[in-house]
């Protein structure tokens, strides 16, 4: 069974960046390129603003951010897209993080104003631990913002990764007129169209055409000839190889609120972004061509239709072919389960699939089988590496509000849990439950979904906690022992691993010298640690 042309067709992106850059607008943009919509959630239209397609939980559209990653599939020139669109939110920067195990390249956004801002510096940490490509959007040249050299010098000194300009602005702010494609010599004159598909695009002999003085004026003409001849000797040729290893970043520069940069962008994405790659697991390398399909599930999400209360695990295909109604081996729970309906996204709509491909990311309805990180195969136990969680910053236990809902609110942090939102940390004696996140903007999403989505009203007390250590050792009784000394910073998460809630950094450090034969891990991956 041959899925190459399947696999070739596929591309599997992320977008990322710090909070308002633009990654929704972006997104939404892309999918109206792609024919996926037929008008902007952006847009203001009667004094109502309408809420981003990728955006549907409640939450998000009141605050105007993305709480939850999105996951959205369309088809352009002959391939299979598949965006996922991140939080941008630092407080949830820990599902960014999985979804980044699940893409093949990420498409950066960059507000021209601010720069590159401290999220975009973290999150670029992430694509570098894997290499993974990264493509430069550098967003809303039609407001004032910084020149363009200095924003070309800014992310090559904080991201760490050289920058090759693949197309050029004429002007920013009042002044912007355009973008010059340095790599097809194109001419794309700036209208500030909001809602169509900018179209105005003129093919030129290059920078020496006469013609261009009369679409741009001479002295803007000038001006480019001078830049792109300094953008030539200074960032060389585009190596897409160098791409691939996530050592060059293409750039781009563009309104996306105006559509305007969008297509080039678009492009040259699926020209030159990698196909489905390879994924590491414990054992071994799964390659995309191999035919027996496996897979892992990076990400759950219960209620995105709260009229239906579903729950959704979000599976990553990695190898051979899916296919709907076919008998798959659960590793962890070492049993065969069918999917009648799985879906593919566009946003919050959702069809069923017969069959998906390596790159594509589905939806299987779940009843609580799956956790982040498990892994689907035809029977070879495999499990893919870098889906952890990280220890939380900050600590609070939860209080009941209203005792007569415990069934309620019981379940509903077992499912916001298992989604990732947060970690859960059981405390005896009492069942106490102690709620661990990486921002206090959480635990705000965690009082507001246990109240509309499972009838359960709760408060948070702050617990004075300065990380949550998994703890291994070859010494059981070792490992016991503290258990048993320290049993009042001992707590369990939801497979029932021990758990140090150490106080504070200096009493972590006693611990380790007082303990060496136990090794304290500051994710639930331990193998990472070592």
């Amino acid at each position: 069974m041959d899925n190459k042309k399947e696999i070739n067709k596929r591309r599997t992106f992320g977008i990322i960046s710090h909070p308002d850059a633009g990654k929704t607008t972006l997104t939404e943009k892309l999918l109206l390129f792609g024919g996926a919509i037929q008008s902007a959630g952006a847009v203001k239209n009667n004094k109502i603003k309408k809420s981003a397609t990728s955006d549907f939980m409640e939450i998000e559209k009141q605050r105007g951010i993305s709480v939850a990653t999105s996951v959205m599939a369309f088809n352009y020139s002959n391939r299979q897209i598949n965006i996922l669109d991140t939080p941008g939110h630092k407080d949830f920067a820990e599902d960014t993080y999985r979804t980044l195990t699940a893409v093949d390249s990420v498409i950066m956004v960059i507000d021209c104003a601010n720069g590159v801002e401290a999220q975009t510096e973290k999150l670029m940490e992430v694509c570098r631990m894997r290499d993974t490509p990264v493509i430069v959007f550098i967003n809303k040249m039609d407001r004032e913002g910084q020149d363009a050299f200095d924003l070309l010098d800014e992310i090559e000194s904080k991201l760490l990764i050289k920058v090759k300009p693949m197309s050029w602005p004429i002007g920013i702010g009042a002044t912007f007129k355009g973008v010059y494609n340095i790599h097809k010599k194109e001419l794309n004159l700036f209208s500030g169209n909001k809602t169509g598909i900018e179209k105005e695009v003129y093919k030129i002999d290059g920078l020496k055409d006469p013609k261009l003085p009369d679409f741009i004026g001479n002295e803007e003409t000038n001006t480019l000839k001078d830049e792109v001849e300094l953008i030539n000797g200074v960032y060389g040729d585009f190596n897409q190889e160098d791409y691939l290893n996530g050592k060059v970043a293409p750039v781009f520069f563009g309104s996306a609120l105006n559509n305007f940069g969008v297509q080039e962008l678009l492009d040259s994405f699926i020209e030159v972004s990698p196909t489905p790659q390879s994924r590491e697991t414990e054992s071994r390398i799964v390659e995309p061509n191999e035919n027996k399909f496996s897979g892992f599930v990076f990400k759950i999400h219960a209620n995105i239709d709260p009229k239906h209360r579903d729950r959704i695990a979000f599976l990553r295909i990695v190898s051979g072919k899916f296919e709907r109604n076919k008998f798959y081996f659960h590793t962890r729970l070492q049993k065969k389960i069918k999917f009648p309906n799985p879906t593919s996204f566009m946003a919050s709509s959702k069809s069923v699939v017969d069959s998906a491909f390596p790159g594509d990311v589905i939806g299987l309805y779940d009843s609580g089988t799956f956790k982040i990180g498990d892994t689907l195969s035809e029977g070879e136990i495999i499990n893919y590496k870098g889906i952890p969680s990280f220890s939380p910053e900050i600590f609070k236990e939860i209080q009941n509000d209203d005792p007569m809902k415990t069934k309620q609110l019981e379940k509903g942090l077992s499912q916001l849990t298992d989604e990732g939102v947060a970690q859960l940390f059981v405390m005896q004696p009492g069942n106490r439950k102690i709620i661990g996140t990486v921002g206090e903007l959480q635990f705000e999403v965690i009082q507001y979904r246990l109240k509309q989505e499972y009838g359960a009203t709760c408060s948070f007390v702050s617990r004075n906690f300065f990380k949550a250590c998994w703890m291994t050792s070859s010494d059981d009784d070792k490992l016991e022992d503290f258990i048993k000394r320290k049993s009042a910073n001992i707590a369990y998460d939801k497979d029932n691993n021990p758990v140090f809630l150490a106080p504070s950094p200096f009493l972590l450090t006693q611990a380790g010298s007082d303990y060496p034969e136990i090794i304290f891990h500051k994710t639930s991956e331990f193998k990472l640690d070592e």
